[in-house]
């Protein structure tokens, strides 16, 4: 099929570039030097559970350490999830606007194929990257940590300290890792389009990212004058893979969240399309 070839063709091209292998390798570097450090300051989160448990009637005796790679895991992707964006950015950013600036375009548009499965199939190699990135997370993070601190009941803060059982945390990794890939598929889709627009990778890149700092910044600002417009923010729904993690599950909110990001990143895309078919191609 033409368009398989296309997709196919993309993410060869994807692949050939070493901007693409950033992310992986950051990733790669940054693993065993948390769990290297998570081997030697495994009794200081004993003590920091001790201190929250205070806040519970009756306090928490802490036997052992709740350290174990499900524990890591959860805790690295509290902090990476801000971060892995600017790792799609760096891709997502050039799939067009770096053939425009190549000057690549024009031949590549003499060929008997329509501009819509082209700009389709440069999509899904975008998508089809930002999800390997995030399996690639999820499968280093858990491999290792399991590996290296073994498993056991994952601790979590939710309403006080959630303890989640051995035999359920692994469904909801899996989960979270589902929803983390449709988070991070509208930082594709918002960086694809800006990319649709211009001819040169550095915009996009730029571009997206500030989209997403500003809004992070009126996300996470607790200040009464940002409550009219959270809900108007793709960013406010960017913490639905931590609701993986509650119990019960809050799928009416998660459902909520997944449906507005959804509406975000179908606008994204087909202001894409509209733009890349109707573009004066000079280049």
């Amino acid at each position: 099929m033409l368009l398989l070839r296309l997709i196919r063709n993309e993410i060869t091209k994807i692949i050939g570039k070493k901007r693409s292998l950033i992310g992986f390798a950051a990733i790669g570097v940054l693993m065993p030097v948390i769990m290297f450090a998570f081997s030697y300051h495994q009794s200081g989160f004993s003590s920091d559970f001790s201190r929250r448990s205070a806040n519970i009637g009756g306090g928490l005796i802490m036997v052992g350490t709740p350290v174990n790679g499900y524990f890591i895991t959860h805790l690295i992707m509290n902090f990476l999830w801000v971060h892995i964006p600017f790792l799609i950015t760096l891709v997502a950013g050039d799939v067009i606007a770096g053939e425009g600036g190549a000057g690549t375009f024009r031949i590549y548009l003499t060929r008997p194929v329509s501009r819509l499965r082209i700009v389709i199939s440069k999509l899904c190699a975008s998508l089809l990257y930002t999800a390997t990135v995030i399996l690639f997370f999820a499968g280093l993070s858990l491999g290792m940590g399991i590996l290296w601190h073994g498993t056991g009941d994952l601790v979590v803060m939710h309403k006080g300290i959630l303890i989640l059982s051995s035999h359920m945390v692994p469904w909801r990794f899996i989960l979270s890792f589902t929803f983390a890939i449709l988070v991070m598929w509208v930082v594709t889709a918002l960086t694809f389009m800006f990319s649709s627009m211009v001819n040169n990778g550095i915009g996009p890149m730029i571009g997206a990212m500030a989209v997403i700092i500003v809004s992070f910044a009126l996300t996470t600002i607790p200040l009464d004058i940002f409550e009219a417009i959270r809900p108007y923010l793709f960013t406010t729904y960017f913490d639905v893979w931590q609701k993986a993690f509650h119990d019960p599950i809050p799928w009416f909110n998660i459902s909520k969240s997944l449906g507005i990001l959804a509406v975000y990143t179908s606008g994204f895309i087909i202001i894409s399309f509209w733009i890349f078919v109707r573009k004066d191609i000079l280049t």
